[in-house]
């Protein structure tokens, strides 16, 4: 058996890396998002048209969906440290050379690179926050941990959106990879190197055993069940909720507030509830009472006619949300042992990429047919089947844990 471990005498404590890591996902993630919005624009100007900005935009998500799981299996193999420098290299590199891009093709290349990058650093850094947390505070640090992630998440386009209009494109692309840079260097200064203890099992049986018994495990193929739901609906607000709202006479600023107010009320929430996981005996519980919170919030946005009716749904899905979620992950946590936390958290980074390219991919027909409306309901009920799914899943699981 594999076992990571660091010497105590010298090892930084529970809090001071629980904050570290929190920096240095805050720091990866508003580097790269600062790209978001302006990379679309980016391509236009360099004569790219709608279908080709669709295509370097899904690129990421495609390369991130197929690449967290085996990934994440590598962080498990050759150390948590060493991939997610790997990854904040491959995010900063892939700035500096849209900078230097100049046709629409070579940005669909790079994009895909953002999404290898993306799959080494995301399933990596929440394995880390596992390893480092003591089995009492999985709840909590994922709560801190996902409230720094979302809101540099959400500071990233805003900022990214004013530093391309005050100085230009090309000036986001280089501060976006100083910044990621910067993250790199607080990854290796910062974090300590775990030390692996291996066992004279032959690695390749070893880990194709794991890797058999995850996939048996059911506790964890019910996160990722209803990670791919959650995710399945949150891909048809990001895509298709502003066209429903302008439909439904909200101009953009109003849209803009909507997707503030579930950004704030998803990050604010998940601190919360990262402690009220900690206290609850099955954290399961939470992720079904924040899955039906979800649920009603989509059937919500289906019914909605004006712009308060869209912000009180918009607030209702970010808390429901920070409450699903936040216990998702520390359940992976403890649903799996820690030398296949990576692959377990590449899986769940899988689901979350796939998720939300499934229902982009496949909702605008449907919606083509049926309306926003019915899209709307339909994403509720495939979510309320996904926490049927997991409920059954769960069923019969237990962890005892003891309050330190």
């Amino acid at each position: 058996m594999t076992i990571l471990s660091r010497d105590k005498s010298i090892a930084p404590s529970y809090a001071t890396l629980l904050f570290i890591c929190c920096g240095v996902a805050f720091g990866g993630y508003l580097g790269s998002h600062m790209r978001l919005p302006v990379v679309p624009l980016y391509a236009l100007s360099l004569g790219a048209d709608t279908v080709q900005v669709g295509i370097i935009n899904s690129a990421f998500l495609l390369m991130a969906g197929l690449l967290s799981l085996p990934l994440g299996i590598l962080s498990d193999r050759f150390g948590r440290k060493r991939l997610a420098c790997i990854g904040v290299l491959i995010l900063s590199a892939t700035s500096y050379l849209l900078y230097f891009s100049t046709t629409p093709m070579q940005m669909v290349w790079i994009y895909l690179f953002f999404g290898i990058g993306l799959a080494a650093f995301g399933p990596t850094m929440m394995s880390l926050v596992a390893d480092i947390s003591p089995p009492t505070h999985l709840g909590r640090s994922y709560g801190w941990y996902t409230t720094a992630l979302y809101t540099s998440m959400s500071l990233g386009p805003a900022v990214g959106g004013f530093v391309a209009k005050e100085l230009g494109f090309l000036q986001v692309f280089l501060i976006s990879g100083t910044l990621i840079f910067l993250t790199f260097w607080l990854i290796v200064f910062f974090l300590p190197r775990a030390r692996l203890v291996v066992s004279s099992t032959p690695k390749k049986d070893k880990w194709s055993a794991a890797a058999g018994e995850l996939m048996q495990n059911r506790p964890l193929l019910g996160c990722w069940l209803v990670t791919i739901g959650g995710c399945f609906g949150l891909g048809m607000f990001v895509t298709f909720l502003p066209l429903h709202a302008q439909n439904q006479g909200l101009h953009v600023g109003q849209i803009g507030i909507v997707f503030a107010v579930q950004g704030i009320s998803n990050a604010l929430s998940r601190i919360p509830f990262g402690h009220l996981s900690d206290k609850v005996a099955k954290r399961g519980t939470l992720v079904v009472i924040g899955l039906l919170g979800f649920v009603g919030s989509m059937v919500g946005f289906a019914i909605s006619e004006s712009a308060g009716h869209f912000i009180i749904f918009a607030a209702a899905l970010g808390i429901s949300m920070g409450l699903a979620f936040t216990s998702v992950g520390a359940l992976i946590a403890e649903v799996v042992p820690p030398e296949s936390r990576g692959l377990a958290m590449g899986g769940y980074n899988t689901c979350i990429y796939f998720g939300m390219m499934l229902s982009s991919a496949l909702m605008g027909p449907v919606i083509q047919v049926i309306g926003f409306e019915g899209g709307f309901h339909i994403t509720a009920l495939i979510n309320f089947l996904f926490i049927g799914f997991f409920y059954l899943f769960m069923k019969g699981f237990s962890l005892t844990r003891v309050e330190q």
